[in-house]
């Protein structure tokens, strides 16, 4: 029995599954820079000027240029960089940072510090095309721009690994802020590559991400996704992004069981009032406003049209139905609804890093 283990929140979870069960493992490939190319990729930042890191997201990654950051500063004699990063995950940050490092939160709304320095590993995205350092700075600090990028999506379903006018939208938006960035392209092996930069021109590192993530697979009637690591499935909504990557592989009338722990809960204003009744489908279509994660609702309401969505997590399962996700109580319980409702012999392809894989 091949034993398939699945990231869940910051644990592993083992998917036991049978051979004749198994059509397909997908994971994410790419050669992993060593220690000696990220440090002379880092060269190329000015020491020597005051450093405000802002990390925008926990990610092993994240921490790892920061631990080699900081070994630098530590050989060349330089200040080392302040580290900020969002109260809600501080201390997770924390607990991953080098000796002799302090970090603070991150709360003023004005981005207009030089010092600053934003990082972020790049994704997929269903809105923008790409989750980029400018895509994460126009959500968190563009609302009325974000209602510019809404309008100007492609159509209700999920456009990853596309160039849709909402990335021009992010771009401008990055574009009006004298600040720096380093974007990261990862695997969940490490780090592929990176750049540093205006957020602006960082983009273009999405050449890079198609190159490594971007795999022909067919279609397939079911299939069992994980999104790799702890940071793309704390909540729903950042889990969603996973599922938006393998749609275009799974089967009309398929089956899509989505491993994310959401240990941090909906994540989304959105998915909230939509619980409550005070956001129905029908006021998605053409907001006057936007509500932070509005298009996770709509590209969800839209791709259940074609194909059943189930969710391993730890969310109420109120929470599930009330979204039209079926609940599953656990790894093992996905595997027998798998074989009770599709057949003993029903072949079942699984995605080990869904966050950073895009289907076709």
């Amino acid at each position: 029995m091949p034993e398939i283990w699945l990231n869940y929140g910051i644990a592993d979870v083992v998917l036991d599954i049978k051979a004749e069960n198994l059509g397909q493992k997908i994971d994410s490939e790419g050669k992993i820079l060593d220690d000696s190319a990220i440090n002379e990729k880092l060269n190329t930042l000015d020491l020597s000027k005051p450093m405000e890191l802002v990390v925008l997201h926990n990610s092993k990654s994240i921490l790892k240029i920061i631990s080699s950051l900081f070994t630098l500063c530590e050989q060349k004699s330089k200040p080392f960089p302040k580290i900020l990063t969002d109260k809600k995950i501080l201390n997770l940050v924390k607990s991953g940072l080098p000796e002799g490092s302090s970090i603070n939160e991150f709360a003023d709304p004005d981005i207009s510090n030089p010092n600053l320095v934003f990082m972020g590993e790049m994704e997929f995205n269903g809105l923008f095309g790409y989750e980029t350092i400018a895509t994460r700075l126009i959500k968190k600090f563009g609302q009325e721009s974000m209602l510019s990028a809404y309008a100007k999506r492609q159509g209700n379903l999920p456009t990853p690994g596309q160039y849709p006018e909402s990335l021009a939208e992010a771009k401008k938006f990055a574009d009006d802020f004298e600040i720096q960035g380093i974007e990261i392209i990862a695997n969940s092996e490490g780090i592929i590559d990176f750049s540093t930069g205006h957020p602006s021109e960082t983009i273009g590192s999405t050449k890079t991400l198609e190159s490594n993530s971007i795999k022909d697979v067919g279609q397939h009637k079911t299939m069992v996704i994980s999104t790799g690591k702890d940071a793309s499935n704390d909540n729903l909504g950042t889990s969603f992004s996973s599922l938006w990557n393998c749609s275009n592989a799974i089967r009309k009338d398929g089956l899509a069981i989505l491993v994310a722990e959401c240990k941090g809960g909906l994540g989304s204003d959105a998915l909230q009032q939509h619980l409550e009744d005070r956001l129905t489908l029908e006021q998605l279509k053409n907001p006057s406003k936007y509500v932070d994660g509005m298009e996770d609702l709509l590209f969800l309401s839209e791709i259940q049209k074609n194909f059943q969505i189930g969710l391993v997590s730890i969310l109420p399962e109120f929470y599930a139905k009330k979204l039209g996700l079926i609940s599953m109580q656990g790894i093992k319980y996905s595997m027998d609804y798998i074989l009770k409702t599709q057949g003993a012999r029903q072949k079942v392809a699984v995605v080990t890093d869904g966050a950073r894989l895009l289907l076709r």
